[in-house]
């Protein structure tokens, strides 16, 4: 009996033992090559305790409770020891390294640290050993901001500003010059006519790092020149990781406001799609008969009957917004390999309320003496909306000694309702008052599976990757509906002065297919380690476009009855009917312009070589090939311009790029860059799609002439990096660009069309200075306190196209008396000047930060005018945000954030800019101050 209590005994002190051991993680990095180590040697101090790292630069490290030290070596490098790293029981510390080639290799030489969890250096180091010229936003960084998503943080990033709060631009570009990837693979976002992902779909919880690239290389694609933002999600968490998080969002401007104007819409719209009750009610190919046409009007009525009667706004109290959010991560052990799996939803609802939000279109006067701007129309009400926005991300990676694969699956699910309520005063095309009733919905859906594999040679010295990404994205414009009376003497009135109440289904079906691989070969050149690059990439989108379109019209029916009612307009009784010959009915406005399909193939492939002249100079020489062709089917509306699967564009063009640096000291770079990139047209843009924005009244009208654009781009960049995360650097960079695309006001008689034009050159010239600092300097006490700066001063010149009927004949033509007109100005989309500015307090002891963070963009051209039309420009909008958050518990699991946003109370606004500083409003909203509170609890 003695010997089996002492044996049992014995077996739950071994497994109590055991299971006291904690863990050490981390990567170890080529500080000679932007690169992971990979078979390096780790070993804790004063133990036989060690391991090495695998082909990813991953290792890991068994231990028991207690202070270590551990020693990082690999023959060539440095050995680097970092101390102090405390190991607590069934947790895991992350320990991530970098090794730096021995100058001589000569003797060894020892660096001793002290180890941190400040992950913003890591990203810094990426930075400084990057061949590309690069910006980086850590997870750690994002957590400082108080942000919950990659939109919110990256206005951090030098030359990066975010425009609707959503989508990132590089350098004060556009769109169209800035491109998003995920995890290094192209992916569309929800709004499929945008080069760049809406960013506030993904959660920060999920996140290993963000990269933003400036500067091209050949396995990059080509199709960018501000930048490529890179969003990293995690793959193999370190250890089991749960967590839940909560907000709730108030703005005393826009919520528990009772005069919110919205609609009834569906029974499922706070999950983002709707149940049905927008869907249109009868087949597209339904022939709508007139009911003049008595022998086959029999079943007008029942048609009209089956739309939905409701086309009024109506008032009611606004709610506030809140977000829900959950992530779980995990790795497993699989006989001699390693299962990793990520998953992550994130659930928002957001309320919006602008009073006395304002929309107007100018024009010039055709008398050259009169400055001031004349009305087409002007736009003044209030304006509403509802936008549910959720996100699904799972993803699977599955590690064996020589190989990884991964699986991500990500679902993003997107609904908006939309209501305004305005009045409408219009000068030009007539001169009459309106009052109009808008009620929108759009649907959105994008689903993106990515398959990838990385497999390595015995050495590591060949690299075998591929991906495989297929997205089917689905947009839907449901039931939308604007109803317009015109205002009377002695009441309303419906007629074609103002337009009858429309409603149109626009559905946009895109399927993407994308795949590539990449090879890389480490070898020996100049007596140091080179790195050969090759692969290809074949791309396939196609898309289906349709416009359903129709109006309610009146038979023998006096419109003023209605006494302004929009519902009343379906009533019952008012619907037209075969025995009483009199009412509302529906007719149908099919465009066929607006019905197209069109598919975009870019077939790719590259050589690079990155390597080593000397210890101190180091390149990388590549050229990529893209083969770029588009076909299109579709007419204009007058059916003199057919397509039947045209080929619209097919290039093959050749992009070389260098990237060159110098390395002063080991802290201190010097970099110049030359690229080839280029920018090309859109779907949209390349069709003849007439597309009418119901609210705002603009018309978009594609351009099937429109051909790519070139850009030659040129960079330099001096930096210096210190400990404790620290760097300063200053950049310059140079753009040169053959046929930019623009959007132009182009039309004298109908100053409400804008259409995308070539223009023939433009130049933009720039310089971007970032510091990070904090205030050691002063007092240890104080290196808690840290400082971001970063601003870019940006100059663009475009060469306006001359001769007859272009842009410099027509601004001559209507230039106003004493004006003198320049054959150059300002790039579309181009921001002169980029601030942002960080004050920020970050105490991970106690689990307590706070910051301050200051963001402007200076005054873009948002729309040329063209001719009779002046130029709009988007004003700046001084961002002022404050962030305050604390961690609890003994583990700190617990965190408390609050935010407000928009202290300065700045106004968002777009202004029409004429001679003698006369301005007039494009746009106008006023987002006001706001709150938000929320809660996270890791497990």
């Amino acid at each position: 009996m003695l010997k089996k209590f002492l044996f049992v005994t014995s077996l739950v002190l071994a497994q109590w033992s055991f299971a006291q051991t904690g863990t050490i993680s981390g990567k170890m990095m080529d500080g000679e090559f932007n690169d992971v180590l990979p078979f390096a040697n780790v070993l804790i101090q004063g133990t036989t305790i060690g391991s090495s790292s695998d082909f990813d630069g991953i290792y890991t490290l068994e231990a028991e409770p207690g202070t270590y030290t551990l020693t990082f070596s690999y023959l060539g490098y440095t050995t680097k020891q970092i101390s102090d790293i405390v190991v607590e029981a069934d947790k895991t510390v992350e320990v991530n390294v970098t090794l730096e080639p021995a100058s001589s290799q000569l003797d060894e030489v020892v660096v001793t640290t002290t180890v941190s969890k400040n992950t913003e250096a890591s990203v810094l180091n990426l930075q400084k050993n990057s061949v590309t010229l690069m910006d980086g936003l850590s997870l750690e960084a994002i957590k400082t901001t108080g942000a919950s998503n990659i939109a919110s943080a990256i206005k951090s990033v030098p030359g990066v500003s975010v425009q609707e709060g959503k989508y990132v631009f590089v350098r004060g570009l556009g769109d169209r010059y800035t491109k998003s990837i995920l995890n290094g693979m192209d992916i569309p976002g929800l709004n499929p006519d945008k080069n760049t992902v809406q960013m506030d779909i993904f959660p920060t919880n999920i996140l290993e790092n963000v990269i933003v690239l400036k500067s091209a290389a050949a396995e990059l694609p080509a199709d960018f020149t501000g930048g490529v933002v890179n969003i990293v999600t995690k793959d193999f968490p370190t250890q089991k990781q749960m967590s839940i998080s909560a907000s709730v969002g108030f703005n005393p401007d826009m919520h528990f406001k009772d005069n919110y104007v919205t609609y009834e819409g569906g029974g499922t719209d706070f999950l983002g799609f709707d149940d049905g009750t927008r869907d249109l009610p009868i087949s597209k190919e339904t022939d709508i008969p007139n009911p003049s046409n008595s022998a086959e009007n029999g079943t007008l009525e029942g048609i009209t009957r089956s739309f939905d009667k409701t086309l009024a706004t109506q008032r009611e109290n606004s709610k506030p917004d809140f977000s829900l959010g959950f992530s779980y991560g995990n790795q497993f052990d699989v006989g001699d390999n390693k299962l990793g799996f990520i998953a992550s939803i994130d659930h928002k609802n957001t309320t919006t309320f602008y009073e006395g939000f304002e929309n107007g279109i100018y024009q010039k006067s055709p008398d050259s003496d009169v400055n001031e701007l004349r009305f087409d129309r002007i736009q003044q009400g209030d304006l509403g909306s509802n936008n549910v926005l959720t996100s699904f991300l799972t993803g699977l990676s599955y590690k064996t000694g020589r190989s990884k694969y991964k699986l991500n699956l990500l679902h993003i699910q997107n609904g908006e309702t939309k209501a305004a309520f305005f009045n409408q005063e219009t000068q030009l095309s007539n001169d009459i008052d309106v009052v109009k009733d808008n009620l929108e919905y759009y649907e959105r859906a994008v689903s993106n599976l990515l398959l990838s594999g990385k497999h390595t040679s015995d050495d590591a010295s060949f690299i075998t990757e591929w991906s495989l990404s297929p997205t089917l994205v689905n947009v839907n414009d449901k039931d939308v509906r604007l109803t317009t009376f015109i205002i009377d003497p002695d009441g309303f009135s419906i007629s074609s002065d103002a337009g009858f109440p429309q409603r149109l289904w626009r559905d946009l079906k895109e399927v993407n297919a994308v795949g590539k691989v990449d090879f890389s070969k480490s070898y020996e050149m100049f007596g140091n380690k080179s790195m050969l690059k090759f692969g290809g990439l074949y791309s396939y989108k196609q898309r289906e476009y349709d416009i359903q379109n129709y109006n309610i019209a009146f038979r023998n029916f006096a419109t003023a009855d209605l006494n302004g009612d929009p519902d009343a307009i379906l009533a019952d009784e008012n619907i037209w009917t075969v025995e009483g010959g009199s009412g509302s009915y529906i007719r149908g406005n099919f465009q066929p312009a607006n019905s197209y399909d069109s598919d975009q193939q870019t077939t790719a492939a590259y050589l690079s070589n990155e390597f080593k002249f000397s210890e101190k100079f180091r390149a990388i020489l590549g050229v990529r090939a893209e083969q770029f062709i588009t076909h299109f089917t579709g007419q204009n509306n007058t059916g003199t311009e057919v397509y039947d699967d045209e080929k619209t564009i097919d290039e093959l063009d050749f992009f070389p790029s260098a990237n060159l640096i110098y390395g002063l000291k080991e802290n201190v770079n010097f970099r110049f860059s030359y690229s080839k990139t280029t920018a090309r047209p859109s779907f949209k843009e390349l069709s003849v799609v007439q597309i009418t924005d119901l609210l705002t009244g603009r018309l978009f009208i594609g351009n099937p002439d429109l051909t790519p654009t070139y850009i030659d781009n040129f960079d330099f960049r001096f930096e210096v990096f210190g400990d404790r995360a620290q760097m300063v650097a200053f950049s310059s960079f140079y753009k040169k660009f053959e046929d930019p695309i623009e959007i132009v006001a182009y039309s004298n008689v109908a100053p409400n069309q804008i259409t995308p034009r070539n223009a023939p050159s433009a130049d933009v010239f720039g310089v971007e200075l970032e510091a990070r600092k904090n205030f050691n300097f002063i007092s240890e006490s104080l290196s808690d306190l840290s400082l971001n700066l970063n601003i870019s001063v940006i100059d663009s010149k475009i060469e306006m196209a001359k001769g007859e009927d272009q842009e410099y004949e027509t601004r001559l033509i209507f230039a106003r008396d004493g004006e003198t007109i320049d054959d150059t100005r300002q790039l579309q989309g181009q921001s002169p000047y980029l601030i942002n500015v960080g004050l920020n307090y970050n105490n991970r002891e106690n689990g307590f930060e706070t910051g301050l963070f200051y963001n402007v963009q200076g005054k873009t051209l948002e729309i040329i005018g063209f001719g009779q039309n002046a130029d709009v420009f988007i004003q700046p909008f001084n961002s002022l945000n404050f962030n305050i958050s604390k961690e609890f518990g003994e583990e700190q699991r617990s965190k408390v954030s609050f935010k407000a946003n928009n202290l300065l109370g700045d106004e968002r606004e777009s202004l029409y800019e004429s001679f003698g500083g006369i301005t007039n409003r494009s746009s106008f909203r006023d987002p006001g101050l706001s709150f938000s509170l929320g809660y996270s609890l890791s497990f």
